[in-house]
């Protein structure tokens, strides 16, 4: 029977195995570009290797991290991961901070507004981990620290906003309009210290691919496991987590191209769960017990779900029309 607990597991998955397919498109434009910097095959753009043969060398080292059942294995990867994307972060920033040409004639002075909803979709993208929200605070000592002000929650979203702002704001003045969808992409290939940055990303990324995956798996496999019989369960159960690594995979080989397909994820899936859900189910939980003064809960919400279909329609809309003028 489809219940609104139902609606959620399967938005929840769907966001999750959609993330995987971006994860998936990032490592392999990262690989390439410095593999092609190293060992080019032609003269021009049209005689290097393929990025979807790059995705399909991937499949190995993503099958052997998705069978990986139990989390605490996978707590080593994503510490690695950490320390991975906190050096490349670095190094980043320095690249940026250097050198920072006139940007008179590179950033421009007032936004296109074509661009807007790709933008407020790559926002969600970036901003959304609705995922770990619930269980982090179900594994806290103190979950009320959780959501107090300041709880651990608005302490951390202030970090990271902060850390988005300097990377978004000095990226653009450093590369202006010719910035790509990550700005490790445009540091120069031929410093030794920029390639280094860009497999750090690619690894830790790929290292993080078992830790992401594990979620929507754990939401989709009871699903599937309760019409198994005790015999096949083990058996099946691999056969389940391959045939969605490879789906993601499938997803990835179709659209390798990453603004449009984090701007469509972001779009369709995270405004979806984390902005849409949450203000219904705010709205429906408090709907009896009182909305507050002015019944401000419903006018909040009711903002929120306002902004959550407009990224929904106009996002989804731009990035299916971009993906389609790409292919």
């Amino acid at each position: 029977m489809w219940t609104p607990k139902s609606f959620v597991n399967v938005a929840l998955a769907a966001t999750y195995y959609s993330a995987l397919c971006v994860y998936i498109v990032f490592i392999a434009t990262a690989i390439k570009q410095v593999a092609d910097y190293h060992y080019p095959i032609g003269t021009t753009t049209d005689e290097t290797i393929n990025i979807r043969l790059y995705i399909l060398m991937l499949v190995p080292f993503l099958y052997a991290l998705g069978l990986i059942r139990n989390l605490k294995y996978l707590v080593p990867f994503s510490a690695l991961a950490n320390v991975f994307i906190l050096i490349g972060f670095c190094i980043t920033l320095y690249y940026m901070f250097t050198d920072i040409p006139d940007t008179s004639d590179k950033v421009a002075i007032t936004p296109d507004f074509s661009t807007l909803p790709v933008f407020f979709s790559t926002v969600i993208f970036a901003m959304e981990g609705i995922g770990v929200v619930m269980p982090l605070e179900n594994s806290m000592k103190n979950p009320g620290h959780f959501l107090g002000c300041p709880g651990v929650l608005n302490i951390a979203m202030l970090i990271v906003v902060g850390l988005y702002a300097i990377i978004g704001l000095f990226g653009y003045l450093k590369y202006g309009d010719s910035v790509d969808a990550s700005v490790t992409l445009n540091l120069p290939l031929e410093d030794v210290l920029a390639q280094v940055v860009k497999i750090l990303i690619a690894a830790a990324i790929l290292f993080s691919y078992g830790l992401q995956f594990f979620v929507p798996t754990d939401i989709c496999w009871p699903m599937v496991e309760k019409h198994v019989s005790e015999g096949k369960k083990n058996i099946l159960q691999n056969v389940f987590r391959l045939s969605t690594i490879t789906a993601t995979v499938a997803v990835a080989i179709a659209v390798p191209n990453l603004g449009p397909i984090i701007s469509l994820v972001g779009a369709v899936c995270f405004s979806t769960l984390g902005l849409l859900c949450p203000a219904v189910i705010e709205t429906a939980t408090h709907w009896e017990n009182g909305l507050g003064k002015f019944r401000w809960v419903l006018w909040k919400n009711v903002l929120i779900i306002f902004f959550s279909l407009l990224a929904l329609i106009t996002g989804a809309y731009t990035s299916i029309l971009e993906i389609i003028h790409e292919y």
